[in-house]
């Protein structure tokens, strides 16, 4: 193990056993399969995560802080939420209501720049186009997924609602379907995180090299069925033909005695007329 994967594990180390610092102390539900697979790969660990939230928080009247540290939170809900919720919340407040949705973030924190270049391919063709990496001065690889479509409205003014509640209705519904969307995002996420990061150690398969006592015999398999010497070939080719010149010369003298044969009759016939 070199000496940065060292490193990264004890980073991984010190980070998981870390108190969960967000207001709710606990991965949201959604993702928390997730969460758990990445956090048990030896190349990930998870800096920090939310599965999308619509929130409703109060600034400082005429105060240009967004920081929502240093805003009253009145309303919060990681799943959908009704106009009833907002209208609870806007009751209580004294500055400058806003209403927001975000989306799902994820921080990951990656062994090496492959692994996060890895992630970060899956997050942008799962719909998460708002996502990057980035690498630190130390080392720390971070893979941030993000996306785009979230929602931030100003609804009150020094304590005064701005908008009619039929607006806060109608703000709600596209809300809750921006929710229904990240959800969708998420589950499509994380079906391609698992595919890729199956696919990307596959498994080789071995193919047995064959018996090294069957190639001599091989050789000798050729050499017996194709080439001959030379010498054997023509010595082959000579026999050959000195049996085709005797068979020629056996058939040409039985030929001749046929003839001489059938020569004898004749003339034993001729004798007889001067007799």
């Amino acid at each position: 193990m070199s000496a940065m994967e060292k490193t990264f594990s004890q980073w991984k180390k010190q980070c998981l056993n870390k108190l969960d610092l967000s207001k709710k102390g606990s991965v949201d539900e959604d993702i928390s399969n997730m969460v758990s697979m990445l956090n048990s790969r030896e190349e990930y660990f998870t800096t920090s995560s939310c599965s999308g939230r619509v929130i409703l928080i109060d600034r400082t009247a005429g105060s240009s802080d967004v920081h929502k540290q240093n805003c009253v939170w009145l309303f919060v809900s990681h799943q959908k939420c009704t106009p009833e919720d907002l209208m609870c919340g806007l009751a209580r407040s004294t500055g400058d209501a806003v209403f927001k949705f975000e989306p799902f973030v994820l921080h990951l924190q990656c062994r090496r720049l492959d692994d996060a270049q890895l992630v970060h391919s899956v997050a942008v063709n799962s719909g998460f186009r708002n996502s990057g990496l980035t690498v630190s001065k130390t080392g720390k690889v971070i893979t941030a997924v993000r996306s785009t479509h979230g929602l931030e409205v100003p609804l009150s003014r020094e304590g005064k609602l701005l908008v009619e509640q039929e607006y806060i209705h109608f703000l709600t519904q596209i809300a809750n379907q921006k929710m229904e969307e990240n959800l969708r995002r998420i589950h499509r996420f994380y079906q391609n995180l698992q595919s890729a990061l199956t696919k990307e150690k596959p498994q080789k398969l071995e193919i047995p090299n064959p018996p090294i006592s069957l190639k001599p015999q091989d050789n000798q398999l050729e050499t017996e069925r194709g080439e001959e010497p030379k010498e054997e070939e023509e010595q082959k080719n000579t026999s050959v033909y000195k049996r085709r010149r005797k068979r020629e010369k056996h058939q040409r003298a039985d030929c001749c005695h046929g003839d001489r044969a059938s020569l004898m009759p004749e003339l034993d016939d001729c004798l007889d007329l001067f007799t």
